[in-house]
């Protein structure tokens, strides 16, 4: 665990620009460096992105879920999608209660409250109930308010420029 730093901090990686969930592989690879256990968890999504087969490397130290059917993207989300995410919240809250892990990411779970997906008062229930010792990084665009407010850390990515606007489609390697 985080033990030599004492207190687990809340991170927050939010706005439009690129690196949110890059941000979190950074800390989650600096977290692995240094011998700490990590549970990095997906909302919304499913698949086998570069991250994730990346992220298999350190198997006896990282632990890898993802919790969303992989099709949902906007408007309003489907009955599994919502299950998938409130089974997954439960789980990671009993998992990361264990003490087994010293970091844990939930990466995009802000689209999930955005989208509510998972409710806002279920994702501030689970922080306020973390052990003292873990820290815990959320991912995504639209980090609510009260989110922020319970943070230790915000970061916001602001897009500037990006080759998207040019009809660049996402890149295996670069942005998947």
């Amino acid at each position: 665990m985080f033990k030599d730093i004492g207190k687990g901090y809340v991170h927050v990686y939010t706005g439009d620009g690129k690196g949110k969930t890059t941000a979190a592989l950074g800390l989650t690879l600096r977290a692995l460096g240094a011998g700490y256990k990590v549970l990095f968890t997906q909302f919304l999504k499913q698949g086998d992105y570069s991250e994730i087969k990346a992220l298999r490397c350190f198997a006896e130290q990282v632990e890898v879920r993802q919790f969303g059917s992989g099709k949902f993207v906007r408007g309003k989300p489907q009955q599994q999608d919502i299950e998938a995410a409130s089974k997954g919240l439960a789980w990671i809250r009993s998992t990361m209660a264990s003490n087994d892990f010293d970091l844990v990411v939930l990466d995009e779970i802000n689209v999930a409250i955005h989208f509510e997906v998972i409710s806002l008062q279920g994702l501030i229930e689970f922080l306020e109930s973390r052990p003292q010792g873990v820290e815990v990084v959320l991912t995504g665009r639209w980090a609510r308010p009260e989110i922020i407010e319970i943070a230790d850390l915000v970061t916001e990515m602001k897009m500037i420029k990006h080759y998207y606007q040019k009809g660049v489609r996402a890149r295996i390697g670069v942005e998947k």
